[in-house]
């Protein structure tokens, strides 16, 4: 990934970051400003993965994958209580 469109992605998650900020204030908005802070989070996270400075390692891999199965997790228990 070169580093304009590194850049790019960061200024866009920047931007949806502020909109999810915003949007939580109103609590009609809040459902959509949490999805702008999911999207802004996983444009960071893909950017910064995805840039030459960082090697896909196991330990960078292995994280991932643990921390989408605490996720998966966590939102299949708040699903079933509620």
């Amino acid at each position: 990934m070169t580093i304009g469109l590194q850049t790019a992605a960061y200024l866009s998650a920047t931007v949806l970051f502020i909109l999810a900020l915003g949007g939580l204030s109103n609590q009609e908005k809040a459902k959509r400003a949490v999805w702008f802070g999911i999207i802004g989070m996983a444009i960071a996270v893909l950017a910064t993965v995805a840039g030459s400075e960082v090697s896909m390692s196991s330990m960078l891999i292995g994280a991932i994958v643990i921390g989408a199965v605490i996720g998966g997790r966590h939102r299949c228990n708040r699903r079933n209580a509620g």
